[in-house]
């Protein structure tokens, strides 16, 4: 491999290449594919023009996402059963991600209240006040039944109550706007009653969001202890 340093055009090792900027292209970088596939390659570009310095870091962790036909980072957290417990706690959300999404398998508790998420922060712990939030229920051969209720102590998933052995499943996508403000959206159902659960929300924390507790409670504390499934979560 030959190695070419030029205080001028940058550095090029033929399977890679770092191009330093001049008067009509700036700085870019060239990741070559394996030389046994050929020479096609990833090129990471600056803008020609740029108001102001600006940073762009790599998250503490691996996956794949896409950008513009790029490949980065789609970050997954350790599931968790939860079988046990009166919460499921997932913590050391970087303060970079802007949408979170979390995922339910077959979960159950052995109460009679509503799942939810709240949200929480480094310096405040999980919140339990001031949601927006509103779920409904679809149930019933076609078409159905409709009904919703709002929840204030956290996003609410559930409009009826459960009862033991009830297993749902579904998604909840939490989206960053600006700022500290967050909006959740989902769905999740049991085919054993078929019935579905749709529900929305905003909350605004305190401070950068860091973590998420799911609880089963008619109240912002945990009450119900889970007793079947798994949750887990993915940031990007």
């Amino acid at each position: 491999m030959t190695v070419v340093i030029n205080g001028t055009t940058g550095i090029d090792t033929g399977t890679g290449s770092l191009i330093a900027a001049d008067a009509t292209t700036p700085t870019y970088l060239d990741l070559f594919e394996d030389t046994d596939n050929g020479s096609n390659y990833v090129r990471l570009i600056a803008p020609t023009s740029i108001a102001s310095n600006r940073t762009l870091t790599l998250p503490d962790g691996t996956g794949t996402f896409v950008v513009n036909g790029v490949n980065g980072s789609l970050v997954s957290g350790t599931a968790q059963a939860s079988t046990s417990g009166t919460s499921i706690d997932f913590t050391s959300i970087p303060s970079w991600a802007k949408r979170v999404t979390v995922m339910f398998s077959g979960v159950s508790t052995n109460g009679a209240n509503a799942l939810q998420v709240q949200l929480g922060t480094l310096s405040g712990g999980y919140e339990i006040t001031s949601y927006n939030a509103t779920a409904g229920v679809v149930t019933g051969g076609y078409p159905g039944v409709a009904a919703a209720i709002t929840f204030t102590t956290g996003f609410g998933m559930e409009y009826t109550v459960q009862t033991s052995g009830y297993l749902v499943s579904g998604h909840m996508v939490l989206t960053n706007i600006s700022g500290n403000i967050w909006v959740a959206s989902g769905v999740i159902g049991t085919s054993s009653t078929g019935t579905m659960f749709l529900f929305s929300g905003n909350k605004t924390t305190g401070a950068a969001l860091d973590r998420l507790r799911v609880i089963g409670s008619a109240t912002g504390s945990p009450s119900d202890t889970f007793d079947a499934g798994s949750i887990n979560i993915f940031y990007e």
